[in-house]
């Protein structure tokens, strides 16, 4: 998630550069076009506009609220998955016989096993959750075309080289043999807890809890693919792109004359401000265009919470806190842990 902590307001303003300098130019060619070369047929009542703008408002009001509540939902599912991740690990790691007189080395590698495969499976979700879709932006690995930088881990690491270091050679050839990785992962997981039960080594009731977390976990990895694979339906986000850009085009030539009006009002008591009061139109045309342009490329970016945009859930930091957590949970080496991701401009992927 994107998180500016000193300057929130001149990030938007950074996020919307070339926007803003596209209204001016437009406000600025609109009024010299009426003002300088005399075309006075380029304008507009500025009612019938208002109400445009009226419609467009309540346009990009509903689709910035649908946009939120697919990234609240996104969210919501991803701190489930931290919440029955730890749970999981917790359980599985005191699911062993309590009569033995202590932990066996076999028991020691099955819990550094299933724990690994679980980081594993963490790792499959969220580079299935980066993956591309036609319907979401277009956001190349470096964001060459961007103003603020920030790092995708998914972009800069192979989803191969991750997997490899958590699974062993045959379940790295299974997985990579599947088309839904993550989900086979699980399926992994399960095999391993039955055959621990049948050696003994795992409670049986334990089995029947950690089923029911896997459960859990495949429930949740279901939620957050159908976010992922369902877009948000084009026909709002079309018409609120659509609406919000007729707005824009007619609202200068229904502004440049009221400020015209206005300036012959003042022509008695200020004839210096009356004569150049027009071309103050381009300040408030340009602030109200980039006030609705604004809103919904919020609605916009809000749409796809997977797909790796400032805006969305960071699945990538979650992951890895995650990862941090269960692997010192096992007591794992501090230098096996991995670091938490850089955060480059404050921005959390």
């Amino acid at each position: 998630m994107y998180v500016q902590r000193r300057f929130p307001f001149k990030s938007v303003l950074i996020w919307t550069k070339r926007e803003l300098i596209f209204f001016i130019v437009l406000a600025t060619v609109i009024t010299a076009l009426y003002e300088l070369l005399d075309i006075k047929w380029l304008q507009i009542p500025l009612t019938p506009v208002g109400l445009i703008g009226t419609a467009v408002a309540f346009m990009i009001g509903f689709q910035n609220n649908a946009a939120y509540d697919r990234i609240w939902e996104a969210r919501k599912i991803w701190g489930g998955i931290v919440n029955t991740s730890r749970s999981f690990v917790i359980t599985v790691r005191d699911s062993f016989y309590i009569h033995r007189p202590s932990e066996t080395q076999d028991e020691t590698n099955a819990l550094r096993a299933i724990t690994k495969r679980h980081v594993a499976w963490l790792t499959a979700l969220r580079y299935a959750m980066r993956s591309k879709k036609n319907w979401e932006a277009s956001y190349d690995s470096k964001h060459k075309n961007t103003t603020i930088k920030y790092m995708i881990p998914e972009h800069e690491a192979p989803m191969e080289d991750e997997l490899a270091s958590n699974l062993s050679k045959e379940e790295y050839d299974f997985v990579m043999s599947q088309d839904n990785k993550p989900n086979a992962i699980i399926s992994l997981q399960s095999k391993h807890l039955r055959k621990l039960t049948d050696e003994r080594k795992i409670w049986d009731f334990s089995l029947l809890n950690l089923q029911q977390l896997l459960q859990e976990l495949t429930a949740l990895q279901g939620k957050s693919e159908r976010i992922k694979n369902f877009p948000y339906p084009k026909q709002y986000g079309s018409i609120g792109y659509h609406f919000v850009h007729i707005f824009m085009w007619l609202l200068p030539m229904a502004i440049i004359p009221a400020f015209e009006g206005m300036g012959v009002k003042l022509a008695e008591n200020h004839p210096l401000i009356s004569a150049y009061f027009i071309w103050f139109n381009i300040p408030f045309t340009v602030i109200v265009i980039w006030v609705f342009n604004t809103m919904l490329r919020i609605g916009l970016a809000g749409e796809n919470p997977f797909e790796g945009t400032p805006n969305d859930v960071p699945i990538s930091n979650i992951s890895r806190g995650i990862t941090r957590d269960i692997l010192q949970l096992i007591d794992e080496k501090p230098d096996q842990i991995p670091a938490p991701f850089e955060n480059i401009n404050h921005i959390d992927m």
